[in-house]
């Protein structure tokens, strides 16, 4: 069965296909692990039944291990997460990309933590202290 990437259509599937891309989990760890993400534990009636439309849709399989269901990326479902995986990433690379400062030494990216001297923009104390003792040389 061929699945079509708008299957995804929300970030709760999104997520748990994140999280069964780390590895095999049972519903409560899923449900533990949205919920200190986002802060609100969703509910079994919210994972459940995506779990199971996963199983029908081939990407996911179940073991029991202790009594307890473990989800499980089947071959297709690995390729599939890893390609929503991958288009995420792309649009988070746009949305942040207008936020993002050059290192005016050593032309890194920098999202958070910037440090900033005399106007420029630096990753870190040593990249400004460089930058400094360099510019005073060409002076």
């Amino acid at each position: 069965m061929k699945i079509e990437e708008g299957y995804v259509t929300n970030l709760t599937k999104f997520y748990i296909l994140a999280l069964l891309s780390e590895k095999p989990r049972h519903g409560y760890d899923i449900m533990r692990e949205i919920g200190n993400a986002i802060g609100k534990k969703p509910s079994a009636g919210q994972i459940y039944p995506l779990l199971q439309n996963m199983r029908e849709k081939k990407l996911v399989k179940v073991s029991i291990q202790d009594r307890k269901k473990i989800y499980v990326l089947t071959t297709e479902g690995k390729s599939f997460a890893k390609s929503m995986i991958n288009h995420f990433s792309e649009l988070v690379k746009i949305a942040i990309r207008q936020k993002l400062k050059k290192c005016a030494h050593c032309g890194c990216e920098i999202y958070s933590g910037i440090f900033r001297k005399g106007g420029k923009s630096f990753c870190c104390k040593n990249c400004a202290k460089s930058y400094k003792n360099s510019s005073s040389k060409r002076s």
